[in-house]
């Protein structure tokens, strides 16, 4: 499926859920750790933060690879205008949740592609809501002893057992809340012809 006479294609992430996804159709390309700042120092809006930071991520890659097609990936989620970050541990997970139940989380994760062969940049954000639904610390903890998902924004997997957590999920592409909108990107790149039908 991926065009062997295409220029390289780098994944500007060190996202182990975002590989999983590329994976799934691409056999050749490198990811790496674009090691950047992503405070808001800004003060920009979640939206505009999470497109920004795809962007920063492609654009620190594609100066050491000018050659190739950088894929920049970002995603927050935001509760209540508050953007809830990787939980890290245990005990912030268990306040994720909990601060999330019976309400709704909207996610927000933007790509950045930049093309060498026509110098172009293409961004794209998917936006998912999902609806939790009521639950208390029991179910919280018993969730999190399953999936230990304290590298995910929101503290979930939905790859894993999160969705006993939900009540529903909007969205138009599945794999974004993974961490990439798969059906964009993979349109991106036919039409680019890195991938062949």
């Amino acid at each position: 499926m991926q065009n062997p006479s295409a220029p390289t294609i780098f994944l500007a992430s060190s996202s182990p859920y975002r590989r999983g996804l590329l994976d799934r159709f691409l056999n050749s390309y490198e990811a790496v750790t674009p090691g950047i700042d992503e405070s808001n120092d800004q003060g920009l809006s979640p939206s505009d933060l999470t497109t920004y930071l795809a962007r920063k991520k492609a654009e620190a890659i594609a100066i050491n690879a000018r050659k190739a097609l950088i894929i920049g990936a970002d995603q927050l989620a935001v509760l209540d205008d508050r953007i809830l970050g990787k939980p890290g541990d245990h005990q912030r997970a268990v306040e994720q949740l909990l601060a999330a139940s019976g309400k709704a989380v909207i996610f927000l994760t933007s790509v950045c592609i930049l093309d060498p062969i026509g110098r172009t940049r293409f961004e794209y954000t998917d936006i998912t809501t999902v609806r939790f639904r009521q639950f208390d610390r029991r179910l919280a903890e018993a969730y999190l002893r399953l999936d230990e998902p304290y590298d995910c924004a929101g503290s979930f997997k939905l790859e894993g057992a999160g969705f006993v957590l939900f009540d529903s999920v909007k969205t138009n592409d599945p794999t974004a809340l993974i961490g990439l909108p798969m059906i964009w990107v993979a349109d991106r790149l036919l039409q680019l012809g890195y991938l062949t039908s």
